[in-house]
């Protein structure tokens, strides 16, 4: 079957889905915890793979993801909706299978959790039937906070077709013309919450038999575990199934087959190492934990050297021959809760063999680590010791 063309309003945005688009979009989807969570993640990365491309194109500033593919596609199992960049916009993109434009809808944590909210917000149809993506209008975080209304029950906040632009190109005119534009409402912060309150919201959540977590707990609770991206992350890995082991008992071979599922592998002890002076302690590892990256298109390692029993060294080394770590990179830890601590980063100031901290750990403590420039697909995870 075709689309009549005739039926889509000349102003809107109308492009065609490609078999094989289609058919990557569904591989992406398809580690989903439920046939719910994979159709949502699926129609998002759908306009991803669709609108991505045409913009490149089309647009003179730089289009990019506004996180990596794997980070939306966590968002798009839990919530409906992704994003992405154009220039210093962030534009949010709701797709909908309605085949009436009365009125978008735009899940709360879009509108509410500070770091989500967008510049604009554009309504997406997507029609797998006829192959076809039409973007049929946009508003501004500013217009749907003021004027759309909200629904507690399903916590969308819901404007009528007729208050959305139709026409996607009075966009970029109104971002060259009108460049100091107001596009956004100022948004409390929201509360943190804590790592035992975290960690058994997981376990709770993370039942996959939960097909609407983000409707089972107060929102300002449950937004306060979606800002915290390694949480998020482990909430989506447990309804998968995928169960949680400490840095440890993957050194003593108690998880070996899982350290591969989070791109970790084990490496045995060089001498040389830096902070390997515990190598000979009784009882100790003799194994380090390691993971390859990619940054700015290079090749890089992250090693976990276990240096003393409360005692852990985080390592980066490039892994072209002769390769240094360049000026301004960082290698930083952050406690569960995202935060800083003394110590906690270590800076090239100018190009190093190797960036390297050591932290003293009780056990069953938590880190985050994280590193600048962003490497590729880079996920924030929780590694407990």
């Amino acid at each position: 079957m075709t689309a009549n063309l005739e039926l889509f309003n000349p102003s809107q945005f109308v492009t065609e889905i490609s078999p094989r688009v289609q058919e990557q979009a569904w591989s992406k989807s398809k580690n989903a915890a439920t046939p719910q969570s994979r159709w949502q993640t699926y129609l998002n990365q759908l306009i991803l793979d669709v609108l991505i491309p045409l913009l490149e194109e089309e647009q003179d500033e730089p289009v990019s993801l506004w996180l990596n593919n794997q980070t939306l596609a966590n968002i798009s199992e839990l919530v409906n909706g992704t994003a992405i960049t154009v220039g210093d916009a962030k534009l949010v993109l709701i797709p909908t299978e309605a085949e009436d434009f009365e009125e978008l809808r735009v899940p709360q944590e879009w509108i509410d959790i500070p770091e989500w909210i967008g510049d604009y917000y554009l309504g997406v149809q997507v029609n797998i039937e006829t192959g076809f993506i039409s973007v049929w209008g946009y508003t501004t975080h500013q217009k749907l906070k003021t004027t759309a209304t909200y629904d507690h029950r399903d916590r969308h906040y819901t404007i009528d077709g007729t208050d959305l632009i139709e026409d996607l190109n009075a966009l970029w005119v109104a971002r060259e013309l009108c460049p100091d534009e107001v596009t956004q409402v100022a948004i409390p912060a929201i509360p943190e919450i804590s790592v035992p309150q975290a960690e058994n919201l997981i376990q709770r959540l993370g039942n996959p038999e939960n097909l609407l977590p983000r409707l089972a707990i107060p929102f300002t609770i449950w937004a306060g575990l979606m800002q915290n991206t390694a949480w998020r992350n482990n909430l989506v890995a447990k309804r998968h199934g995928i169960k949680r082991f400490s840095v440890l008992s993957w050194l003593q071979g108690e998880a070996s087959n899982l350290v591969t599922e989070f791109g970790w592998r084990q490496i045995d002890f060089q001498p040389s190492m830096v902070g390997a002076r515990g190598v000979t302690e009784a009882g100790a590892p003799k194994s380090a934990l390691a993971k390859q990256l990619t940054i700015s298109n290079q090749p890089y390692e992250l090693k976990i050297i276990p240096v003393e029993s409360d005692t852990w060294g985080f390592e980066l080394r490039s892994l072209a021959v002769g390769g240094m770590i360049p000026t301004r990179f960082t290698l930083r830890l952050l406690t569960e809760e995202r935060e800083n601590f003394a110590g906690n980063e270590v800076v090239a100031k100018t190009p190093v063999e190797m960036l390297y901290l050591e932290v003293v750990l009780d056990r069953g403590e938590g880190l985050i680590w994280e590193i600048e420039p962003l490497p590729d697909d880079y996920q924030a995870e929780v590694l407990k010791f």
